[in-house]
């Protein structure tokens, strides 16, 4: 036929292109995979993109460099490139133009750099771009416009930055957008059309932020959203002339806020929701919530709940509703600690004195009065909403904090002034306050009775001031403190005098201080205490008896410190201990029994950029049935015992490790081959098995005493419904910010 001549020589130069692809020479600090056009440059200190990567290139991973700054067209001679990785790069800044050539990028991983905003031109080019992450970074600032040319982008994650304001049409572009990850920021404000751009949003992440009250304008935007989560923002009310109205709305998420009321109404335009989490807040009671059909669990677990007849219609609400409600009393005291569904109408009395009287005050004090929720006075220099409880006087260079703050106020904002110190009896009259917020105020000095009479007080803001002590009267008047933080101060020891009013403190941020060691006494108040931050301090020495008072201790953070061994003696009394994170220590070993006495408890084990050289054989004795995610990534690790019996393992991280492949690894490779892990651990020696995978390096395992390759057991696809474990691949950074 006449087209063969053309046939055969495009097919020609189709191969001879196709042999000089896979000819094409490897930079000499990467790692190349050939066959499958992997290239990975990972922890090399490179100041710049290579320029003799691979064209046919499709993954490449620059972790852990130095880049600084991204020019224009950077990657142009990868026109091929499907994953670009450039995590912990030092990322200061993406010049306009910096990605483009790059239109077959699916995923874009940007996390844990400097960036602090986005130019509008950015992220030209990524018109393929299915995911971008730009978590932990530092971006204060959105520009619009920067998201317009990803129009394919499904999931984008902003979480861990600095953002704190969302104006209209931030994600402008977005139309394919499914999930947007905003946790972990400082949002305190959505313009009402900041979401007006994501019209397939289903999912949305907005908790641990700085909302004082619901935006239900802006969040009623995405009409077609399905999971929303706002956990862990300072709201105190939900009511429906918040007008939250998403229609399609089956997941929604409110738990350990402030909320002390929510309305009948409060979620009545979301007709298809199905779960409510409203756990962990302030509320005492809730009534039946109307418009909310399809409802089939509602979670009140951690609310101080009284269990009077005034619980009657909440309780047959649910059973009509075949709802699982998941409730426990607090009060009256006959009823402490049931659950509400089990008891019968009987039980939820109701004497005429419980209207005036509380059984569970000492000496049946009269109540205090519902907060009022009509217009009141408010200082000059502040803004006060009735209908929330909200005041704010943030950033207005103010030197005291000012008086006439309505009655009912319930979040006080005093944030970015310039207090220098808070006076005794400063908030006096604020008797309903809940959350008070004094960061960034340069305070050097809490007078003794400075909390006087905030006797609902459940938060309280300190973090980045210059405070180094605390009187043992400074905190006194607000005995139902719960959440203290403290980081960012100069405290070279903890207050434990200061810290002993308050019973119930439930969490202590303690992080970035000038602490150098845990003392006997220091946790002597610390009876109820449940998650200690002590991260980024100077620790070097643990007492054995300093945290036993702490016995329902759940997470303990001390990464980021000078311990040069596991504090085995210290966790001897702490039979909750779920979450131990020791990570940026200079550990270099681990010895027998290191973890011992957190056997049965430790879920959470964080041990990455220690320094280790060297773990023994039983260093995880005892945790075989408890521990479900291990981090050991960016150590010197040439070798590791087998964790046989581990069952529960979900995450282990054993990424940039040293591994010496030889006949002492076989235990490893054996336990790694017989489980569903997606193995990132690599051999760095000996040369001959330079970048091989430490599971699938058969013929390297092959000469060893029973260990060849046909005898390793290999597995089976999983099951259908099986746990399939992971091996996360993915460095953890140990620095400053909140759970």
């Amino acid at each position: 036929m006449w087209w063969s001549p053309r046939l055969a020589l495009l097919s020609a130069l189709v191969l001879a292109t196709a042999r000089g692809a896979a000819s094409d020479p490897c930079p000499r600090i990467c790692l190349c995979d050939n066959v499958r056009r992997h290239v990975a440059c990972r922890w090399q200190n490179l100041t710049q993109v290579p320029d003799s990567v691979p064209q046919v290139t499709r993954r490449l991973n620059l972790q852990g460099n130095a880049l600084k700054v991204i020019p224009r067209e950077a990657f142009a001679p990868l026109p091929y490139l499907t994953h670009l990785d450039l995590q912990h790069c030092q990322v200061e800044h993406l010049e306009e133009g910096a990605f483009r050539g790059l239109g077959r990028l699916l995923h874009l991983n940007l996390a844990s750099n400097h960036l602090a905003v986005l130019l509008q031109e950015a992220l030209d080019g990524l018109g393929s771009l299915r995911q971008l992450v730009l978590e932990r970074n530092r971006l204060e600032e959105i520009r619009p416009g920067a998201f317009g040319q990803l129009g394919s982008l499904g999931a984008l994650s902003l979480a861990h930055n600095a953002l704190v304001y969302l104006p209209d049409m931030a994600f402008q572009g977005l139309v394919r957008a499914r999930w947007l990850r905003l946790s972990h920021n400082a949002i305190n404000v959505l313009a009402p059309e900041a979401l007006g751009g994501l019209p397939g949003l289903r999912r949305l992440s907005l908790d641990h932020n700085e909302l004082q009250a619901l935006p239900g304008e802006a969040l009623s935007r995405p009409g077609g959203l399905a999971r929303l989560d706002l956990s862990h923002n300072p709201l105190t009310y939900v009511g429906e002339e918040d007008g939250l109205a998403l229609p399609a709305l089956r997941g929604l998420a409110l738990a350990r806020m402030a909320l002390q009321e929510v309305g009948a109404a409060a979620f009545a335009r979301c007709p298809r929701l199905r779960s409510l989490d409203l756990g962990g807040n302030q509320l005492a009671a809730l009534p039946p919530l109307e418009g909310l059909a399809r409802l089939r669990r509602l979670n009140l677990t951690g609310n101080p709940l009284r269990c009077t007849c005034a619980a009657r219609p909440l309780q047959e609400w649910a059973r009509r509703a075949r709802l699982r409600l998941d409730a426990t009393c607090a009060g009256p005291r006959r009823l402490r600690g049931e659950a509400l569904p089990a008891l019968r109408a009987a039980d939820l009395r109701c004497p005429a004195e419980e209207d005036d009287y509380d059984d569970d005050d000492e000496g049946g004090s009269p109540r205090a009065p519902r907060p009022s929720r009509a217009p009141g006075p408010c200082p000059q220099a502040c803004s006060c909403s009735a209908a929330t409880g909200h005041s704010s006087c943030e950033g207005r260079g103010l030197e005291a904090v000012p008086r006439g703050f309505p009655d009912g106020t319930r979040l006080l904002d005093l944030r970015r002034n310039r207090l220098g110190s808070v006076a005794a009896g400063a908030f006096r009259g604020l008797g309903r306050l809940v959350s008070l917020h004094l960061q960034h105020c340069r305070v050097a000095t809490v007078e003794a009775g400075a909390l006087a009479g905030l006797a609902q007080l459940v938060y309280l803001y300190l973090s980045d001031n210059r405070l180094s002590s605390l009187s043992a009267a400074a905190l006194r008047g607000a005995p139902r403190l719960g959440y203290l933080y403290l980081d960012g101060n100069r405290f070279a020891r903890v207050p434990a005098a200061a810290l002993a009013p308050l019973p119930g403190l439930f969490a202590l941020h303690l992080q970035h201080n000038l602490l150098r060691r845990l003392t006997s006494g220091d946790l002597a108040w610390a009876g109820r205490l449940r998650r200690l931050y002590l991260s980024g301090n100077q620790v070097s020495r643990v007492a054995v008896d300093a945290l036993g008072p702490a016995r329902e201790l759940e997470s303990l953070r001390l990464d980021g410190n000078r311990l040069r061994a596991v504090p085995t003696a210290a966790l001897r009394r702490l039979p909750a201990l779920g979450e131990l994170d020791l990570a940026g220590n200079p550990l270099r070993a681990l010895a027998d029994g290191a973890f011992g006495p957190s056997a049965g408890s430790l879920r959470h084990l964080y041990l990455n950029a220690t320094g280790l050289e060297r773990i023994s054989p039983r260093a995880f004795s005892g945790l075989e049935l408890s521990l479900r995610s291990l981090y050991l990534d960016r150590n010197r690790l040439r070798a590791l015992p087998a964790l046989e019996g581990f069952t529960r393992l979900e995450l282990v991280s054993l990424s940039d490790n040293p591994f010496h492949c030889d006949c002492r690894l076989l235990p490893l490779h054996r336990w790694l081959a017989g489980l569903n892990l997606q193995v990132g651990a690599t051999c760095q020696s000996p040369p001959s098995a330079r970048g091989q995978r430490v599971k699938t390096a058969v013929a390297i395992f092959e000469s060893c005493s029973g260990g060849g390759g046909r005898k390793v057991k290999r597995t089976l696809p999983p099951r259908r419904g099986a746990r399939t474990l992971r091996l996360r691949t993915k460095p953890t950074k140990v620095g400053k910010g909140k759970p």
